[in-house]
């Protein structure tokens, strides 16, 4: 578990070195005192384990950017792979603050090492188009375009990536989109229509993730109650937090309409990590406490769920996991 006294820790992304893992997650200073206003603070951290359960701190990796730079307000959640010639590129979102809200917009960083980052001068390499995709210049102003999860092609032609992002068109409370981006070299980036249609329930669908595993290809990702459209907020009872769904391939189609929800909102942004005995676990964020108040810290090794198994009750609410008894450890 990764606790820091002095800060809220929330969405974290995983890389593996060979020797090590590596954590990067997003925090903010305790003395904001309200955990809402951890958002516009957000800097990335960095953290070090052999076992995904004990972290040693390491030098941050990224913060935002000076004054009318596109990250100016905050740099958010991301995603880690590495280049053929074997530097690390961490994509990320970058935020600034315009007059309709916040501008999400995606960038990366490189490093030779998984510890010294350096920003592109191209940032930003993405931003949503209006031809598939709801902007902030335009109503709803919702603007949503962030999280991006980067893997290579399952044919190795080049690179994807998965956003998260709001459909162009659709019920305004049911507009989440799986979105899509191409890449030949990841330093290039086209975008390309949603990988999903709007009306799967989900206004957001965030922090994606999409793994095999033993042949089976699945979908993660999170989502809040106030974040349902009002039939899947009335379907399951109003609650939220991590989601998976069957995909046909990692490149969709997804199964959306028959996503299962896996753990409460007492768990957020969930990411399927590879241990290095070959098999997978799940962390997240600790969301809401046992009182309903912001927990902020990592949670330890938890079993992934199995596409189909009822999840394993740990506790009053639903989906809440236990760990395995060999997980991460």
């Amino acid at each position: 578990m990764l606790t820091l006294p002095d800060s809220w820790v929330w969405d974290a992304w995983f890389a593996d070195d060979g020797h090590r893992h590596h954590m990067f997650f997003l925090y903010a200073s305790r003395a904001l005192h309200d955990p809402e206003a951890r958002h516009h603070r957000a800097s990335v951290g960095h953290a070090v384990s052999d076992d995904l359960v004990s972290w040693t701190r390491a030098p941050d990796a990224l913060v935002r950017g000076d004054r009318g730079a596109w990250d100016d307000l905050a740099t958010w959640t991301g995603s880690v792979v590495r280049h053929p010639d074997g530097t690390w590129c961490m994509f990320y979102t970058g935020v600034t603050m315009t007059e309709r809200g916040p501008w999400q917009r995606i960038g990366v960083a490189t490093s030779p090492d998984l510890v010294t980052w350096h920003t592109s001068a191209q940032n930003p390499v993405l931003e949503a188009d209006a031809r598939w995709y709801e902007r902030l210049d335009a109503p709803p102003h919702d603007g949503a375009f962030r999280d991006p999860w980067v893997f290579r092609d399952p044919d190795g032609d080049g690179w994807h990536m998965l956003v998260t992002a709001r459909s162009a068109t659709g019920p305004i409370d049911d507009r989440g989109v799986v979105g899509h981006a191409r890449s030949p070299d990841l330093r290039t980036w086209h975008a390309m229509p949603p990988l999903t249609e709007p009306g799967a329930g989900f206004g957001h669908l965030e922090v994606l993730q999409v793994v095999t595993i033993d042949g089976e290809s699945m979908l993660l990702f999170s989502c809040a109650p106030e974040n349902l459209s009002a039939a899947r907020r009335e379907a399951s009872g109003g609650s939220g937090g991590v989601w998976c769904a069957r995909a046909a391939s990692p490149l969709g189609p997804y199964d959306l309409r028959n996503a299962v929800q896996v753990t409460d909102m007492s768990l957020y942004s969930g990411r399927a990590v590879r241990t290095r005995d070959g098999g997978w676990v799940l962390l997240a964020f600790q969301n809401e406490g046992p009182d309903g108040h912001f927990v902020g810290s990592i949670s330890d090794p938890l079993a992934l769920p199995r596409l189909g198994a009822p999840p394993r009750e740990h506790g009053s609410g639903p989906g809440r996991h236990r760990p395995g008894p060999d997980v991460g450890r």
